[in-house]
């Protein structure tokens, strides 16, 4: 990943550097690994994530039929 400094501006692209890190799932991988996961916890986690990926699509696709 490589973000270009423009006109000595660090701080924004500081700030775009953090916008891509988020948006690829760096930090969210950095924050499960900090302590141990048992496998149930881990199974539940990932339950979760798709239950809210798949809401959040279903939202999106309504958002869309009523425009």
């Amino acid at each position: 990943m490589q973000v270009t400094v423009q006109d000595n501006n660090v701080e924004k692209a500081i700030k775009v550097l953090k916008r891509k890190l988020i948006k690829e799932g760096i930090f969210r991988q950095l924050k499960e690994k900090r302590w141990h996961e048992k496998p149930s916890q881990t199974k539940r986690r990932k339950e979760r994530q798709s239950l809210r990926r798949l809401r959040r699509q279903m939202a999106r696709a309504r958002a869309r039929t009523k425009s």
